[in-house]
């Protein structure tokens, strides 16, 4: 087998061995899961996380996607609790202790100093017959056949399997909490994900120049504002609506139409019936008639008709809705 080849067939070996792996957890779930997901929804205090070596880095994940989902959490190293840190814990708090072994040193302290203030513990790990497995409240089990790992030493499926654990309880808890869309972008409001959520069109077109004309604008004024305003566009409105639209576009045809273009106006070479959208509407939306109808611009329009503004596709660009 060549060296190509190779690669590949480990690479896919890994994905069998893990996509396995997580598969046979579901075995595993059971009335401890259940009651384990129960405790950390009626609790009146927080989730503390700890664990050591690559078991602590998935415990920083698990929390980070416990706190974007509605669900407090903190992560506290095994191995500080026993220095300090272990006046992170509070009376309400769970504490939920992953370990690929659960016989490290440091868990073996830690586990009876978090008993003795007695909040529950909620083990993840592979073997039901260690310490963590032994004096814990709740056991999760992640165990595994074997790493990906060709020397079955450095942590690779049995760390995918805690993982997988940790996403499985975040999202039981988000279901129970009714945790919705509105609720992510809460706690995501700087992120692409919680703009395309939250971020409404007057958002952007409130930023922007309000380019406008009359139908009966000359064209050199028609220049001069789309020229002025920078986004390529002027509104030609009457009456505060909207009855026509004219691009670059427009003014680049009708120089290939005519020579004498001085005494036309701005009705004269508008499109009729352009696209426009509710100031109301999310930005996402925007972005999905543009690409629709392979515009660069929509014209906005508040709720009763009248013209509020341009929303451009760079400005979604700059938002990182795109």
């Amino acid at each position: 087998m060549n060296k190509h080849h190779a690669i590949i067939n480990s690479a896919n070996q890994v994905f069998e061995l893990e996509g396995q792996a997580i598969l046979n957890l579901k075995s595993y779930i059971n009335d401890n899961f259940v009651n384990a997901v129960n405790l950390i929804y009626n609790s009146k205090g927080r989730v503390i996380i700890t664990g050591i070596g690559k078991s602590a880095i998935i415990g920083n994940k698990i929390v980070a996607t416990l706190n974007s989902t509605g669900t407090p959490a903190i992560f506290m190293h095994a191995a500080e609790a026993i220095h300090g840190d272990l006046g992170l814990i509070l009376k309400d708090d769970v504490v939920i202790c992953i370990s690929k072994s659960g016989n490290t040193p440091e868990i073996k302290v830690l586990i009876p100093l978090i008993q003795s203030s007695n909040n529950k513990i909620i083990a993840i790990t592979g073997n039901e017959s260690s310490f963590l497995g032994q004096h814990c409240d709740y056991f999760l089990n992640t165990f595994v056949e074997k790493e990906a790992c060709p020397l079955n030493l450095a942590p690779t499926t049995s760390t995918t399997a805690q993982l997988v654990m940790g996403d499985a309880l975040a999202v039981c808890l988000l279901e129970l909490r009714g945790f919705s869309s509105g609720d992510f972008a809460k706690y995501h409001p700087g992120g692409a994900l919680g703009k395309k959520l939250y971020l409404r069109v007057f958002d952007i077109s409130n930023e922007n120049n309000k380019p406008e004309v009359h139908p009966d604008t000359n064209i050199k004024e028609v220049i001069i504002n789309i020229s002025k305003n920078m986004l390529g566009v002027t509104a030609v409105v009457e009456d505060h609506k909207v009855v026509g639209i004219i691009t670059d576009g427009d003014l680049r045809r009708m120089l290939t139409k005519t020579d004498n273009f001085i005494s036309l106006k701005a009705k004269d070479i508008m499109g009729q019936m352009p696209k426009t959208i509710n100031e109301n509407a999310m930005a996402i939306k925007a972005l999905e008639i543009m690409e629709t109808n392979d515009i660069s611009q929509l014209l906005v329009c508040k709720d009763d008709g009248t013209y509020a503004g341009v929303v451009h596709i760079h400005d979604l660009i700059k938002e990182g809705i795109i």
